[in-house]
């Protein structure tokens, strides 16, 4: 609550580099009064918070409001995508996901950018209700600065999204142990193609994987500090073990880990990460035995 009323009185987000809300923005921490009369919620929470506040929101939402989904990754308990924990909780309400590449403050700043809406087949109505649903959330959120490029692949933007974080970690890595730009361009295409076979794998489409959701948010995530995931990379790199064990890459590198292997697929990058994490001293012999296979 300190938080919200902090923010309500500011007009400044803590996660928006200073950008002040506009005051047509309110800021609540009631769940009652954020979902009051909305057609149109998004829920960006961390992933593996994603069902315990769409539980919450269930009850409070209108019957035809419609759930942009915006978290990354794959629940670890059940090893479910987002969109597939959301909807076993949000009682058949349209759902769509939200993708990249993006990073949110530059977004508030008003400058440009283009991401990926994934819209699959919607309960009930299948095809003609997907893309009414589209066209709905194209009129919403569509704007000269602001481009939404629509997708009938939930599966494989997902996948995209829960493995670019994981990707990130690998590249920061590199960053940190200053091992030069060469390593970070080999380490975005073979982490491209583990993507695009984890997608496949899963029943998504491999063009998903070069698409904006694919190859457009993992260059972004593993190309710039504002990522945190590509940062937290670069303190276990460099040895200082101060980025935020937060990041989604580090909360879902065992869990894509494990998805590739009920797969029956090996995915060297995301499999190095996933010890890096576990094993931080380990990095320096894990990344030699990566760039030898």
């Amino acid at each position: 609550m300190h938080t919200a009323l902090h923010v309500s009185h500011t007009r400044v987000s803590p996660y928006l580099d200073g950008i002040l809300l506009p005051e047509t923005i309110a800021v609540t921490a009631g769940l009652e009064q954020a979902l009051d009369g909305a057609g149109l919620v998004f829920l960006v929470v961390p992933s593996q918070a994603v069902r315990m506040v769409a539980r919450r929101c269930a009850p409070l939402l209108a019957p035809d409001a419609c759930v942009l989904l915006c978290s990354k990754g794959i629940e670890r308990e059940t090893g479910l995508l987002m969109s597939e924990v959301a909807g076993q909780e949000l009682q058949g309400r349209p759902l769509a996901v939200l993708s990249g590449p993006s990073f949110a403050a530059e977004v508030a700043a008003g400058k440009p950018a283009a991401v990926t809406v994934a819209i699959s087949a919607q309960p009930g109505g299948g095809l003609h209700a997907s893309r009414r649903l589209g066209v709905r959330l194209e009129t919403a959120l569509d704007r000269p600065s602001f481009r939404i490029h629509l997708s009938g692949d939930p599966i494989g933007v997902e996948i995209a999204g829960a493995m670019k974080n994981v990707i990130a970690i690998a590249c920061g890595i590199a960053a940190g142990m200053d091992l030069g730009a060469n390593l970070r361009a080999a380490l975005i295409t073979r982490g491209l193609a583990e993507m695009r076979r984890l997608t496949v794998a899963a029943g998504g489409h491999p063009e998903t994987a070069t698409g904006l959701a694919g190859i457009g948010d993992l260059v972004l995530t593993c190309s710039d500090p504002q990522s945190r995931n590509y940062s937290l990379g670069h303190s276990l790199g460099s040895g200082q073990n101060q980025g935020s064990m937060l990041a989604e890459g580090a909360v879902n590198a065992g869990a894509v880990a494990a998805m590739a292997q009920r797969h029956g697929l090996d995915l060297p990058v995301c499999r190095f990460v996933d010890g890096a994490l576990r094993h931080p001293a380990g990095i320096r012999e894990a990344l030699e035995t990566l760039l030898a296979s």
